[in-house]
Formats: C-alpha cells, sequence, structure tokens
C-alpha cells in the first residue's frame, strides 16, 4: 500500500508581531514535534511547496515559525488559514503508526479476519484514541486500547476483539 508522502501536521491561524513570524496550531502528538521540523510544506494545487524553518519556538499550545522569505506582516498574512504538511522522512512515528496510514484500513476480527468495516477517522479527545469504523450497520466507534485492539498490520488491517454489540 503507497503511503501518503507528505502528512498533515497543523494549520498557520495568525501572525505573530510585525517581522512575518507565523502561528501555528499543531496538530501533532505535541508542539514540539511541530517545532523541531527542518520544514514545513504548503500545498498549492496538487504540489507541495517548501517553508525552509528559520527559528520556530512553542508559545504555551502554540507553534511560532519564522520561515525563508517571510520577513514582514504583509507577506505572512495570505498564508493565515493554509494547513501546514510535514514530509514523512521528516518525521518518525517512533513504534506507533501515522494516523493518516490507518485511515482506509479495513478492521477485522481477530480471531477469524471477518471484515467488520473500514476505519474513516481517529478521533484523539482523550486518555485514548477513539477509532470511527464505517460498517455495514452504519458508523461505530472502538476504543483504541489492547483490550480491542489487537493487532495493526498496515498491509492487512486492525484487528480487533469488540464487545458484543459495539461494531454489530
Amino acid at each position: 500500500m503507497s503511503r501518503q508522502p507528505y502528512l498533515e501536521c497543523g494549520k498557520i491561524i495568525n501572525t505573530h508581531g510585525v517581522r512575518g513570524t507565523l502561528k501555528l496550531e499543531s496538530w501533532c502528538d505535541t508542539p514540539a514535534i511541530l517545532a523541531g521540523l527542518p520544514r514545513i510544506w504548503r500545498k498549492k494545487g496538487e504540489e507541495f511547496l517548501p517553508l525552509n524553518v528559520r527559528r520556530t519556538s512553542v508559545f504555551k499550545q502554540f507553534v511560532l515559525v519564522d520561515v525563508e522569505g517571510i520577513e514582514d506582516l504583509d507577506s505572512a498574512m495570505p498564508l493565515k488559514g493554509t494547513v501546514v504538511y510535514a514530509a514523512r522522512e521528516d518525521l518518525d512515528p517512533g513504534e506507533g503508526f501515522f494516523i493518516a496510514d490507518l485511515i482506509g484500513l479495513p478492521v477485522k476480527k481477530a480471531e477469524s479476519g471477518e471484515i467488520y468495516g473500514i476505519l474513516t477517522d481517529v478521533i484523539n479527545r482523550g486518555a485514548q484514541d477513539i477509532y470511527v469504523v464505517d460498517t455495514p450497520n452504519g458508523e461505530r466507534m472502538v476504543p483504541a486500547v489492547e483490550e480491542f485492539v489487537r493487532r495493526i498490520d498496515l498491509d492487512e488491517g486492525i484487528f480487533v476483539s469488540p464487545i458484543p454489540g459495539m461494531l454489530d
């Protein structure tokens, strides 16, 4: 399965000061991950254009970024609202997975391989992620914990052992 070369990692929500600093909302596990990137990318049509990072800092839950070629407020303002991406090679998933790689995988019964449905979204609102599964009976949710999610294989799918009624 082909993996996306660029992954959404945040959004330019505003400027900071008058020297062209961009204020980003981080969609990474922590703002420090976004602040540690050597470059971020923006999409123009189907093309990804680099924004080479000169300096970053974490400010509360936001990331402040100075990029080459953006030297003042006038050149920074048009970027407001832009989704930014990280090149896959600039990120380290550790022993986990990127959410973008999970979306679209079949969700299967761990014991038999029977397909329950397709993973359509991952919600992160607290202690653990929630997997949203499109099943023939509608949308269902599975907490992404070891009790239910037994194994993830990016080539085969997500293998789960749900309680009765969870995916029915």
